[in-house]
Formats: structure tokens, sequence, C-alpha cells
């Protein structure tokens, strides 16, 4: 069983930094990409960064040049580093791994959201 463990968040002031971390676990053979998402009060879950297992980036217009995602390989771990906060960027944030497990089965994984509050 492989499963996914998001930390980081809170609440911030605009301008500001958080990270976030999600860690995978379990029976895991090779981790793909990842991403993360978020999803604020009303609105649908927005995929907005991703990254390849061979580290390529992508992200969307919203976030560029603000936020970066990363990973380490050796800890199974993806990264947020958040700059610049706007309360804009408030919502639950997401992580999501493609992982192909030790029985060679695909698994597409979310971790459990942690909320980003940034005040004005």
């Amino acid at each position: 069983q492989v499963q996914l463990v998001e930390s980081g968040g809170g609440l911030v002031q605009a301008g500001g930094s958080l990270r976030l971390s999600c860690a995978a676990s379990g029976s895991i053979f090779r981790l793909n990409t990842m991403a993360w998402y978020r999803q604020a009060p009303g609105k649908q879950r927005e995929l907005f960064a991703t990254i390849t297992s061979g580290g390529m980036t992508n992200y969307a217009d919203s976030v560029n040049g603000r936020f970066t995602i990363s990973r380490d390989n050796v800890k199974s771990t993806v990264y947020l580093q958040m700059n610049s906060l706007k309360p804009d960027d408030t919502a639950v944030y997401y992580c999501n791994a493609e992982i192909t497990d030790r029985s060679l089965r695909y698994n597409a994984l979310w971790g459990q959201g942690t909320q980003v509050t940034v005040s004005s």
C-alpha cells in the first residue's frame, strides 16, 4: 500500500512565504510525475505545478515566478516553495503523485490536503 502525507501550510500575511511538503511511503517502485493542486472555496480543484521524474517542471500562469516545485527522489518527497503570497492563493492545497508500486501496479494518489490562508 502506498500513501501520500502532506505537511506545512498555515496562515501567512500577504507577501510572505510558506513551504509545503508531501512524502510518499509504502511499497514504492518508482515515483513518476508529481503535482500540486489547490481548491479555493466554491471553485474547482486547479492544477498549478507539475514535476516529472526527470525534474522537468511546469507552472500555471497564476503562480509562475512565485512558486517553485521540487522533489527529492531519495526521500520520495515533493516540495512546494511559495513566495510573494497573495490573498487569492488562499485554498486547500493537495499533492498528487503517479506511483508504480513494487507489484508494478499504477497508483494515482492524493495527499490529505493542507489549508493555506493568506491574509491581506
